[in-house]
């Protein structure tokens, strides 16, 4: 609430629980990001030869990997950024690419995105939570069959377009 003479009360703002999850956000999401995104870049001609063979012989392995380092990098752009370009240079078929890339939303699977501390952080109710183990969380069942299913779409229709 602004205070008559239009300054806000900068220390209740500071000090108010969405203000520290939307700090805490972005925080992990850049640093993440930032991180696993020069890693690769310095190792890309080793990941290029190590899994270009592979990727030839199972194209949707494209997808687990951009579901995984999605998670590790906890970024669908960076997920983009780092195996995109990968994909194009080892020369996947463009429907390959194109329906997989739902698999970079696996952010959510190791609970340190952005969004999923601040659900948890902004949750009074206890229902968004933490289980026993790290990846057991109230996202998960949901996230891993939406993005299941958008891949398998996205990969059928994709070949339907091409045939």
């Amino acid at each position: 609430v602004l205070m008559h003479s239009g300054k806000p009360p900068v220390e209740q703002i500071l000090s108010g629980s969405v203000f520290r999850a939307g700090a805490l956000a972005i925080v992990c999401a850049f640093g993440l990001a930032w991180m696993s995104e020069t890693f690769v870049s310095g190792h890309i001609d080793l990941i290029k030869s190590e899994v270009q063979i592979l990727l030839h012989e199972y194209t949707w392995l494209i997808a687990i990997m951009m579901f995984f380092v999605s998670a590790m990098v906890s970024s669908q752009a960076a997920t983009t950024l780092i195996l995109l370009p990968l994909g194009l240079a080892l020369g996947l078929p463009a429907y390959a690419l194109i329906g997989s890339w739902p698999a970079v939303n696996g952010y959510f699977f190791i609970p340190v995105a952005g969004q999923c501390l601040a659900a948890l952080a902004f949750d009074d109710t206890g229902t968004t939570r933490i289980g026993k183990y790290v990846l057991n969380h109230s996202f998960m069942r949901p996230g891993v069959v939406t993005v299941f299913v958008s891949v398998v779409m996205g990969l059928l229709i994709g070949k339907m377009v091409l045939a």
